[in-house]
C-alpha cells in the first residue's frame, strides 16, 4: 500500500468509526463536565476496543482512528489520544511488570493516563527541564519501598545493584499537563543529571497517589482537564524508571514522533468536518439572487479549503507510513505533518466560520465548537515554530552528510 491511497477495508473502518463516534460517543461526550475527565466516555472507548488498538496498531491506523473520531466527536478523539500519549511510554519502554500492572487498565478505560513533560520554563524546549530527580543514597540498593504502610507494595519494581540508586525524590513543577490533576498515573520526565541537557533526563512512571504529589486544574480553553503538578520530594524507585536512567529524552521523542502525525490527523478530521459543513451551507444558502456557492469568491474559497485539507491528509498518511516502515527521516516527516495539518485546520475552520457568518459564532454551533478546539494543536506536542526548527535541523543535517 502506498501513502497516497487507502484500501477499501480501511475506508470502511473509517466510516464505521465515524458512525460510532456520532451515535455512541457523542451523546456521552455531551454529558461530560467541561474541564474534567469523562470517565464514562473513556470506558466506552475501552468497551469498543479502541483503546486496545492504541498498542496493537501502527501509526497509520492511529491516524485513521483519530481523524475519524475527530470528524464526529472531538471529545472522544482527545480522550483516546491522551490515553495513548500517557501510556505509550509504558507500552514501548516499560518493564513487563509495569506493563502488566497498568496497560490492561488503560485498555479497559478504567485508568487514566497522562504525559507530563512541559514545565513553566520548559514548554517546547524539553531539554531545559528543571524538575529534579535527586538520588536518595540512604536508600541505595533497595528495589522497592514498603513505607507509608505498604503504600508501594503493589508498585512494580526492579532489582538494582547494591551500589546503585534505588530511589529518587522528585522536586519541582509540571504545567499544562492534559488530564492533570485527575489522571491515575503520569509519565514524568525529570532531570537526573544536572547540566547535561537532553542527556540527563529520565522518564518515570508515577502513580497519582504518591505522597508529595499534588495538582491543581488550570482554567484553559479546553474541554478536557489541563493542570499543573507539584512534586514535593515525591519518592520513585528504580522500578518506576521507563527505559534507562538519563535516557528519558529518547522516550519523550520516540513518543512524540509517533503521536505528532496523529495530531495532524486530529486536525484533518476537524478540517474535513468544517469543510463538509461549509459545502452544505453554501449549497443551500440563498444570497444575492442565487445560492451562496454561485459566488465565485465563495466557491474559490471552498476549493482552497478542500485543496489544503487533502494535502494535509496525504502528508499525515505519508509520515505515518514512514513511521510504520521505520524510515530514517521520521522526525522530519512527523514535524512536517503536524505543522501542515494543524496550520491547515486553523485556516479551514476560520474560513468556514467566515462563510457561515454570525450563526457560526453561536454557542453550540459545530463551527463555534471547532473554532475553540482547533487552536491548541498548533501549540501542544511542539509548537509550530518548534516543528519548523526540527525540519530545518534535519534538512541541514542531511545536506552536510552528502
Amino acid at each position: 500500500m502506498t501513502a497516497f491511497s487507502l484500501e477499501p477495508a480501511q475506508l470502511a473502518w473509517c466510516a464505521e468509526l465515524r458512525a460510532l463516534a456520532a451515535e455512541r460517543l457523542h451523546p456521552l461526550a455531551d454529558k461530560g463536565e467541561p474541564g474534567h475527565v469523562n470517565r464514562t466516555l473513556v470506558a466506552e472507548l475501552g468497551s469498543l476496543g479502541l483503546l486496545g488498538r492504541l498498542f496493537t496498531s501502527g501509526a497509520l491506523d492511529l491516524c485513521l482512528m483519530r481523524e475519524s473520531l475527530a470528524y464526529a466527536c472531538t471529545e472522544a478523539e482527545t480522550a483516546l489520544a491522551l490515553q495513548g500519549l500517557g501510556a505509550h511510554p509504558v507500552h514501548a519502554y516499560g518493564t513487563e511488570a509495569q506493563r502488566a500492572h497498568w496497560l490492561p487498565r488503560v485498555t479497559a478505560g478504567t485508568a487514566i493516563a497522562a504525559f507530563a513533560l512541559s514545565e513553566p520554563g520548559a514548554g517546547s524546549d524539553a531539554a531545559a527541564l528543571e524538575l529534579r530527580a535527586e538520588a536518595d543514597v540512604s536508600r541505595a540498593g533497595r528495589s522497592s519501598d514498603t513505607s507509608q504502610g505498604g503504600r508501594f507494595a503493589d508498585t512494580p519494581s526492579l532489582t538494582v545493584a547494591p551500589d546503585g540508586p534505588a530511589r529518587w525524590r522528585l522536586t519541582g513543577e509540571k504545567c499544562w499537563i492534559s488530564n492533570a490533576p485527575e489522571a491515575d498515573f503520569y509519565t514524568v520526565f525529570a532531570r537526573t543529571t544536572p547540566d547535561a541537557g537532553a542527556r540527563g533526563v529520565t522518564a518515570f512512571l508515577v502513580p497519582a497517589d504518591r505522597p508529595g504529589l499534588t495538582g491543581r486544574g488550570l482554567d484553559m480553553l479546553s474541554p478536557h482537564p489541563i493542570g499543573a503538578l507539584d512534586f514535593d520530594a515525591v519518592p520513585v524507585t528504580a522500578g518506576d524508571v521507563l527505559g534507562e536512567v538519563d535516557r528519558g529524552f529518547r522516550v519523550a521523542m520516540g513518543t512524540l514522533n509517533l503521536f505528532r502525525p496523529s495530531v495532524g490527523a486530529f486536525a484533518v478530521g476537524m478540517a474535513q468536518a468544517a469543510l463538509d459543513a461549509t459545502l452544505a451551507h453554501t449549497a443551500g444558502r440563498d444570497a444575492f439572487g442565487g445560492k451562496l456557492r454561485d459566488l465565485q469568491a465563495v466557491s474559490h474559497q471552498v476549493a482552497e479549503m478542500a485543496l489544503r485539507t487533502e494535502a494535509a491528509r496525504l502528508m499525515v498518511h505519508a509520515a505515518a507510513s514512514a513511521y510504520d516502515a521505520d524510515a530514517p527521516d521520521v522526525p522530519r516527516r512527523s514535524a512536517m505533518a503536524k505543522l501542515l495539518a494543524t496550520e491547515t485546520a486553523q485556516y479551514v475552520v476560520d474560513t468556514a466560520v467566515q462563510l457561515h457568518g454570525a450563526r457560526a459564532l453561536q454557542r453550540g454551533h459545530l463551527l463555534e465548537h471547532l473554532y475553540r478546539e482547533v487552536r491548541a494543536p498548533r501549540i501542544y506536542e511542539g509548537a509550530s515554530e518548534v516543528q519548523r526548527g526540527i525540519i530545518a535541523k534535519e534538512l541541514y543535517a542531511r545536506q552536510e552528510a552528502r
